[in-house]
């Protein structure tokens, strides 16, 4: 028996944006293949780097797409009915945009990609509107509308999304294409890409239809065939006066559920909505003809996977009623090398009309937003919007609110304070110290920072980029936050492309080996013998700021380190698997160094302690490019730089000693008294 839920998201459709005069004809729609770009606004031709001011743009997106809700998808979705009676009805599809870049006084960034939209089997285009205010800042957003009577079979569809690409080609020199298709648009997607070799495109397959043959539509189809027309017509009202009664007894019951359940689910309660006005816009032919074009491109698209060379993001929901995505997607990810895969645990078939999916993110996070032929992870970034930023310190709440970190910085007159006042302004700034266990110093300070208005970008190991890698993890979106924060690969091209871009680097000289030490390590610089980062940092007049940081021996007992997992059965295979592909730094490099081996400790909590970071004098480097381009001024500044950071971090363990709040029961009590987001105090530094 086929669910209401299924039904539900097989009519779904989405819905014309909130502008005036609100139906297809008022909006651009060229009938030719050719699409007409309106042109980049962002101010003076440049993206300057200011965390502050793209934070403020972030949050009125975050405010705008947060404001759209499914009574307003339901509500203005009402004006597309009116097509069904025009002359567009019958075709042929279209592409249209959906938003004017200057209609709120904002713009897109320079060089912005073209984003395609290819709809689901509703065929109207407006499947992404939740997301087109935050899109639009990225893309140049263009949607396929398909009307309700137009009968272009879906080889004609993919042919003419492939017309649009070959005219759009020369107007995208060195930058690539997205392909944003769901459902049915995942298939037209994977076909063009497979067709199309040769044309740089970015995939993003959503709830793919290539799982037609094991979904329910199947039965659907044999059941829209055999229902009358006149019980067809039936259905809207039938679903409508279901809805109104679920409604009322919502509304009577909805408090005492809350108390007992927290509040009702979304999705439980608008599917009828989408029933009663979907089944009323498309006719019962549309839905039998749809269906048709739905099975042949599903075997279309099935038989053309294994040549797609596109880079591809797959989304999948892991609640879909209507195809069973999740499965689907784990295969066409396990067929593809250059691919990613996200899941959304609790969303339904219409994965991008639901509140707690959001599309921007998924591509930021995946560090699948590029604006030229290869990506550049200092320009291409696109700065956390503050809802992002509010749900990475929720994940960290617990630890962060455990550690009740404190930071100090020291002043040019070497008078150590408590607070950021000692911390540079302006960039390039080039951070450089000790890599806690596990990093467990990262989420207290970067979020500290960034709270700050200083974004720190972190120059990470290749191991977290790497797709192949994510599919060894559970959760594959398990580094997502680091790559949203800001990290990149360690890599000399984009440590150099941060410094160009004056922006604020983080770097552990010590990496993996100094974040994955062994027992009785804690504290121990593992750093190389040249010194790789001062002739860089000088190139650009970087200011270096070297950091230390304690507290991870009162937080963690290191219970089986590297030496001991290699002596557990069956791990060693476990290790050789993760570190077979993974890049490796520093091969050319001797010692300890060079035995840079990913790997998972086992490390055992503790009643926590306090976390202290003290970053110390900054040093110049403006105007010493020449002075530091002899071998021994550099290794005598590089010796100087890690003697500081070792000081810090013997300055901060004698220290902590006088901290009366240093353990976590007398934090508890002073802020139970206190107020719990007052300053707890500290040693006086």
């Amino acid at each position: 028996m086929i669910s209401p839920t299924a039904i539900s998201a097989f009519l779904h459709s989405s819905i014309l944006p909130p502008f005036p005069n609100n139906n297809l004809n008022s909006l651009h729609l060229p009938t030719s293949a050719s699409l007409r770009l309106s042109p980049s606004t962002s101010e003076n031709g440049k993206h300057p780097f200011s965390v502050e001011k793209l934070r403020k743009w972030a949050a009125v997106r975050d405010e705008a797409s947060s404001s759209i809700g499914v009574t307003d998808f339901i509500e203005r979705s009402k004006e597309m009915a009116k097509v069904r009676s025009g002359v567009d009805s019958t075709g042929p599809p279209r592409w249209f945009t959906p938003l004017d870049c200057d209609i709120d006084g904002g713009g897109r960034i320079d060089d912005a990609p073209i984003l395609l939209y290819l709809p689901g089997i509703d065929g109207t285009g407006f499947g992404l509107i939740r997301h087109h205010q935050k899109l639009k800042r990225m893309f140049d957003i263009w949607c396929l509308h398909i009307p309700v009577m137009d009968r272009t079979p879906f080889e004609g569809i993919v042919a003419y999304v492939e017309k649009t690409l070959r005219s759009e080609i020369i107007n995208s020199k060195n930058k690539p294409i997205y392909l944003v298709g769901e459902s049915l648009g995942s298939c037209i997607a994977l076909t063009v890409a497979a067709r199309n070799p040769d044309v740089d495109l970015m995939i993003v397959s959503a709830n793919s239809a290539t799982s037609f043959h094991k979904s329910q539509l199947q039965t659907l189809f044999s059941l829209a065939e055999a229902i009358p027309d006149q019980f067809y017509d039936m259905i809207p009202n039938a679903f409508k006066s279901t809805e109104n009664s679920i409604k009322t007894i919502r509304a009577y019951v909805e408090n005492d559920l809350r108390r007992s359940f927290g509040s009702l689910p979304e999705n439980s309660i608008t599917m009828l909505s989408y029933l009663s006005f979907l089944a009323d816009i498309l006719p019962k032919e549309s839905i039998i003809w749809k269906l048709k074009m739905l099975r042949s491109a599903s075997s279309y698209a099935n038989s053309r996977l294994q040549t797609i060379r596109a880079p591809m993001l797959i989304l999948a929901s892991g609640n879909d009623q209507l195809f069973p995505s999740e499965e689907e997607a784990k295969r066409i990810n396990n067929m593809k090398i250059d691919s990613r895969m996200r899941l959304s645990k609790d969303s339904d078939h219409t994965i991008f009309l639901e509140s707690n999916f959001d599309l921007v993110t998924v591509i930021k996070a995946t560090s699948f937003y590029r604006r030229s032929g290869r990506m550049n992870y200092a320009k291409d970034y696109i700065i956390p919007t503050p809802n992002e930023i509010q749900k990475i310190e929720e994940q960290f709440k617990l630890f962060t609110t455990l550690v009740d970190s404190i930071t100090l910085s020291t002043l040019e007159s070497g008078e150590i304070v408590r607070g950021f006042e000692g911390i540079p302004t302006e960039g390039p700034v080039l951070f450089v110290g000790y890599h806690m266990l596990m990093g467990a110093e990262l989420s207290p300070m970067v979020l500290e920072f960034f709270n700050k208005n200083i974004n720190l970008r972190g120059l990470a190991h290749p191991f977290l980029f790497d797709k192949t890698a994510e599919r060894l993890f559970h959760d594959s979106s398990l580094f997502d936050c680091i790559r949203l924060l800001g990290a990149v690969p360690a890599t000399p091209l984009n440590f150099y492309q941060l410094m160009s871009e004056k922006q604020f680097v983080l770097l552990y000289p010590g990496g993996i080996r100094e974040a994955l030490h062994k027992k009785g390590e804690e504290y121990k610089l593992f750093w190389p013998e040249k010194p790789e980062f001062i002739r860089m940092a000088s190139r650009f007049g970087a200011t270096i700021v070297p950091f230390g940081a304690v507290g991870e021996d009162d937080m963690f007992e290191l219970a089986l380190d590297f030496d001991d997992l290699a002596n557990v059965p069956f791990h060693d295979r476990f290790l050789e698997t993760v570190n077979h592909n993974s890049v490796r730094l520093r091969d050319d490099t001797s010692g300890e160094l060079k035995n840079q081996f990913i790997h998972l400790p086992i490390a055992l909590p503790k009643i926590p302690g306090r976390l202290y970071l003290l970053f110390g004098e900054p040093i110049k480097t403006q105007g010493r490019e020449n002075e530091l381009n002899c071998k021994e001024k550099e290794k005598e500044l590089y010796l100087s730089i890690k003697s500081e950071v070792e000081g810090s971090i013997d300055y901060l363990k004698k220290k902590r000693e006088k901290d009366p709040y240093r353990n976590i029961l007398p934090r508890l009590v002073y802020k139970a008294t206190h107020g719990f987001d007052t300053e707890v105090p500290t040693f006086d530094p």
